[in-house]
């Protein structure tokens, strides 16, 4: 009677889901679970999107081939004002050579030869990203360009951006492990300030950002494209997993 009774918990656990994702890994202390390991839940799907935003062995993973035809990124249903966001990545492949990668300064510029032209280096690539507050300006940078993940490229190239938020929005270091390997992000908003913990090195301090809207979803960006057997620029190929945030 015993071991019936000892049979029958086992399989309610393993009904219930207990042994999946989220028991592997719980909210820390005061944050809240944007991904509940099963499915896309609390997240809008693109339109005609057709499936290639989906989850697989617990974590989210896109093949950066969607079909929507309008916007590809993942977004959440809710929105943020501020926040400290915690999310687990990794990039899965680098088929995409990068022929326009560029070797990036401290101050944010580019790299120039002794003809004053811009570097361009030959890489392979994935391209990513974490969009805050509705602004794809706003995007937390994944991709596998010598400065490392976490920049904001879109302030770095704006050539109205004074040359403090240039230097501000580029990393301090590159944090990034292998591919194929987990890595963590640490994001905290607050106002138009964002700091950013990359594997536990703060590679962006309170950079400010002009403009940044006030409130807005976040979302997981697309990048990409797939025409003839060929990728046409980095494609997103990549996989989230342990995403939580905690409103401040």
């Amino acid at each position: 009677m015993r071991y019936r009774l000892i049979t029958v918990v086992v399989l309610l656990i393993f009904a219930g889901g207990l042994f999946g994702p989220e028991a592997l890994a719980q909210a820390p202390a005061g944050f809240v679970s944007l991904f509940n390991g099963h499915d896309l839940s609390g997240w809008t799907v693109p339109e005609g999107d057709n499936g290639h935003w989906k989850v697989v062995d617990g974590v989210i993973d896109y093949d950066a081939r969607s079909e929507s035809p309008k916007d590809k990124n993942l977004w959440s249903e809710k929105e943020y004002k501020d926040f400290v966001l915690r999310v687990d990545w990794r990039i899965k492949a680098t088929p995409y050579r990068n022929k326009n990668a560029r070797i990036v300064m401290p101050d944010g510029s580019d790299k120039l030869d002794e003809n004053g032209k811009v570097i361009q280096i030959d890489l392979p690539d994935s391209d990513s990203g974490v969009f805050l507050r509705g602004a794809g300006k706003a995007q937390v940078n994944i991709w596998c360009w010598p400065v490392g993940s976490g920049e904001f490229y879109g302030y770095r190239m704006d050539p109205k951006m004074p040359p403090e938020v240039h230097a501000a929005v580029t990393p301090k270091m590159n944090a990034d492990r292998n591919i194929g390997e987990w890595n963590t992000f640490e994001i905290t908003v607050k106002g138009n300030a964002v700091t950013v913990v990359l594997n536990g090195k703060k590679v962006i301090d309170a950079a400010k950002l002009p403009g940044l809207p006030e409130k807005g979803r976040l979302a997981l960006q697309h990048h990409g494209g797939y025409k003839d057997g060929q990728w046409q620029g980095p494609p997103s190929l990549v996989q989230f997993r342990n995403i939580y945030i905690k409103e401040l």
